[in-house]
């Protein structure tokens, strides 16, 4: 199921402190990026945030899953370094700021890691 307009204007919204993002849709979804990075993801009107081993802990700790889909080619699904973001994170858009900008670090790094 796509992302709803509705949930799309609400997300520009909660991610106003953080920054000037883009949203683009992708897939049925959409990604959300800062200056050309995503750094989050949008599935099932759900967000999840670029995670690594820095930020994870944050998210496992508040008992957030990680991103899964069913590839037609496996048997298992697959996760992906994005995780749920926790509620309360999401309606409150300083705290939102935070593990934004977090999420956006682990992209970098990741975009780094890669670039070697």
């Amino acid at each position: 199921m796509a992302v709803s307009d509705e949930y799309r204007a609400y997300l520009e919204d909660q991610f106003d402190e953080f920054g000037p993002i883009q949203i683009r849709r992708m897939f049925r979804g959409l990604g959300i990026y800062r200056e050309s990075v995503m750094f989050a993801l949008v599935a099932r009107d759900t967000v999840f945030l670029r995670t690594d081993a820095r930020n994870r802990p944050a998210f496992e700790e508040r008992g957030m899953p990680a991103f899964t889909y069913q590839h037609k080619n496996n048997k298992a699904p697959v996760a992906m370094p994005y995780s749920e973001i926790p509620g309360d994170v999401l309606e409150d858009p300083s705290e939102l700021a935070l593990w934004a900008r977090d999420a956006f670090d682990a992209a970098l790094r990741a975009k780094q890691a890669k670039a070697k």
